[in-house]
């Protein structure tokens, strides 16, 4: 992980979010992490900075909010890490999304508000947003982040051939923390499999793969989401894994998107990759 992008608002989950990413840095060699916050202002304070005659509300927000940045990278948690810091005006997710792109991250690292009911369906929290757009990995963080360990990782797929390339980068995850890796096929009603075919399916998707040790489990559960979440408390794990294929616009709307869901709803940390 070179570089490590960590969007903050200074709510207490924005810095859960920054102590695991000093965690993962100290864990990666040269690696840097990137402080984003940004300034969704009201389309008026916004034309005001581009035309040059920003309001003074509007100046006061941006100074307040370059101090603490500057306030935060000199933190101790950051100790030995190479820390920048970047304030945008922008709308939040895609502002997030975007500067990922711009400076060629590969990871990043978020606290989760989380969203529920209408609210969850028609608007969704800014981390949903992100991880449905992110071309980069999202680490969705739960609980107070403190000495970030992760002894067991449940990666969760159908395990078909576009799943490969996520699943290698889940092993240097897996070998960085040195834990133990639970790969889990979820059987729903919709999309049962016989025990027979789905054993068939992980074998010959690990086939050239990895040497690592690992569990292998295939769980019937009524829904994915249940399944993967019921399975993840079941092994006691400390972080679940999984694509996500990004949909957008109706699809979203009426298919809705797993790893969204388990980044709402999961009682613990989640970290999602956009299958190419």
């Amino acid at each position: 992980m070179k570089k490590i992008l960590v969007p903050t608002d200074f709510s207490t989950q924005a810095y859960n979010a920054l102590k695991v990413a000093a965690c993962i840095a100290k864990k990666s060699e040269n690696s840097e992490i990137l402080l984003l916050h940004i300034l969704d202002l009201p389309q008026q304070g916004t034309d005001s900075i581009q035309k040059g005659t920003p309001a003074p509300e509007v100046m006061f927000f941006k100074n307040a909010a370059e101090q603490k940045l500057q306030e935060l990278a000199l933190s101790p948690i950051f100790a030995d890490i190479k820390v920048s810091t970047s304030l945008i005006l922008d709308r939040t997710a895609y502002g997030v999304t975007k500067t990922a792109e711009t400076n060629d991250v590969d990871l990043i690292v978020m606290g989760s508000h989380g969203a529920s009911g209408v609210k969850e369906y028609f608007v969704g929290s800014n981390t949903q947003k992100v991880v449905r757009t992110s071309d980069a990995p999202v680490l969705v963080i739960k609980g107070n982040g403190d000495d970030f360990k992760v002894h067991d990782l449940v990666f969760a797929s159908d395990f078909t051939d576009n799943m490969k390339e996520s699943f290698k980068k889940i092993l240097r995850l897996h070998k960085m923390f040195n834990t133990k890796l639970h790969l889990l096929m979820v059987n729903t009603p919709n999309s049962f499999k016989p025990t027979y075919v789905a054993e068939e399916i992980l074998d010959e998707f690990l086939k050239d793969i990895t040497d690592t040790e690992y569990d292998l489990s295939i769980y019937n559960d009524l829904t994915v989401e249940k399944g993967v979440l019921n399975y993840a408390k079941k092994v006691d794990s400390d972080l679940i894994t999984i694509a996500t294929h990004g949909r957008t616009g109706l699809s979203h709307f009426f298919n809705g998107s797993i790893s969204e869901d388990l980044v709402n709803h999961s009682p613990i940390s989640v970290l999602t990759l956009k299958i190419d």
